[in-house]
């Protein structure tokens, strides 16, 4: 995209946004034809609704929108490649979220941005909300932080808490890697994955990957330092200030590569890159000595960090990236709305790896069903009918898990799935064929 091009899309950008005042709003869901229904939906007759919510918590997904909705959480610390621009700067992005959400996979998401940046803020914010909404997804959160206020939330919190930027990420990396290596003809217990960059998406991913059936000692991990090894300088400073990280510089790298990243690809089978924008990030002659019918992973926003056609050159099979003018997009929009579709739909009270991992393998199950190829190895976010069943394929695990307040068959959860998320998008065609969402403007 050249320049011109790119100032027109932010003049186009900017005024879209003015003209509509956002994105998202509340709609009503039941009828109101007189004042005599105010006595229904309000007072009096709900204070019947309350005393029966008061006597049984549980209730409250009965008789409220909280068994079909969530918060967009975020502080602002880490926006979409924008850095820690603040809570006010976030909300368009938590905004577009919340669009995806509704639209994907028929989940009402509210964004709720805090002007706080404290890890012990965040959690008790989250805690604080919990009886409104029936999950939490955090957002855009700065490292090593993410991880704490994740881990710690997972412990405490009564309803599901998910941080899409670790395992929503993570879990299409896994989805796209499985058919990246069946495409390659390489077998997961037997491939050298080098890892670029060790952030928030990268560390999980490491860990999806092992669950998944990777030994985590065939991983290479590089951070701005280089390759982790236990015998780094900074090892015993990681330790405190950041112990996931720490964690995989113990147990990767069974071959206590060192150097930098130009070391760390030699001989690798994939490369999963998530670090700094491109291009020329990665070198093509890197490429060249990584193994035969490499993959490419190369995952920076907005510009990969070395442009498809020179992986190819470099000699990979199999090149993905972010971005959706490029074959083979890796983009979490695959997973989360699935993910909380099933989760609300199974009453859910936790997001486990093995729900993560239930998600990501009926993701590259189902593309798998379409075909795969080396400018195939996943669905586009246009294929709306992988949502519910991977949805279901969440849905199962909770229950399987003992995590689950409903539960149904596989069926019934695909139906109950397709359903809401049939109606989210034929709303939206409705309304702007009648007007109420008024056509771009000229």
């Amino acid at each position: 995209m050249g320049n011109d091009e790119k100032e027109s899309l932010k003049q186009r950008v900017l005024k879209y946004h003015s003209f509509y005042g956002g994105k998202i709003s509340t709609e009503l869901k039941c009828p109101v034809s007189s004042l005599n229904d105010f006595s229904l939906w309000y007072t009096p007759g709900v204070a019947d609704v309350s005393l029966a919510v008061a006597a049984n918590k549980d209730l409250s997904f009965e008789y409220t929108n909280r068994h079909n909705s969530i918060a967009i959480v975020s502080d602002g610390t880490r926006v979409l490649g924008l850095g820690k621009i603040g809570p006010e700067a976030a909300l368009p992005v938590m905004e577009g979220k919340a669009l995806l959400y509704k639209y994907l996979g028929g989940v009402d998401a509210f964004p709720i941005v805090l002007n706080t940046t404290t890890a012990e803020d965040l959690i008790q914010s989250v805690l604080w909300m919990q009886p409104s909404f029936g999950g939490i997804n955090l957002e855009d959160i700065e490292v090593p932080k993410c991880f704490s206020v994740l881990e710690n939330l997972r412990k405490v919190a009564t309803i599901p808490v998910w941080h899409d930027d670790q395992q929503g990420t993570a879990s299409v990396i896994v989805a796209g890697f499985m058919n990246a290596i069946k495409v390659v003809g390489k077998k997961i217990g037997n491939v050298s994955v080098t890892i670029i960059g060790a952030g928030a998406s990268t560390i999980t991913a490491a860990r999806l990957l092992s669950k998944a059936g990777l030994p985590i000692g065939n991983i290479t991990m590089v951070d701005t330092k280089g390759i982790l090894n236990p015998d780094r300088e900074d090892l015993d400073r990681l330790l405190f200030t950041n112990p996931w990280k720490y964690d995989l510089a113990i147990k990767t790298n069974r071959e206590r590569k060192t150097g930098g990243m130009a070391e760390a690809f030699k001989g690798a089978d994939v490369c999963i890159a998530a670090s700094s924008p491109g291009p020329g990030i990665i070198k093509k002659e890197w490429i060249r000595t990584m193994a035969d019918d490499s993959v490419v992973f190369a995952l920076a926003n907005p510009v990969p960090e070395i442009w498809p056609d020179e992986a190819k050159e470099g000699g990979a099979g199999v090149v993905a990236t972010g971005r959706s003018d490029f074959p083979n997009q890796v983009n979490n929009s695959l997973i989360f709305p699935a993910m909380f579709r099933g989760t609300l739909d199974s009453r859910a009270t936790s997001i486990t790896d093995e729900m993560a991992l239930a998600a990501a393998n009926e993701l590259a199950s189902y593309a798998e069903g379409r075909g795969l190829s080396q400018v195939h190895i996943l669905p586009t976010m246009d294929e709306w009918e992988v949502y519910p069943v991977e949805s279901a394929a969440v849905a199962l695990k909770a229950v399987e898990q003992g995590l689950a307040r409903r539960k149904a068959s596989r069926d019934e959860f695909i139906e109950d799935a397709r359903t809401r998320i049939k109606a989210s998008r034929d709303q939206v065609g409705l309304l702007m064929k009648e007007g109420l969402i008024a056509p771009f403007p000229k």
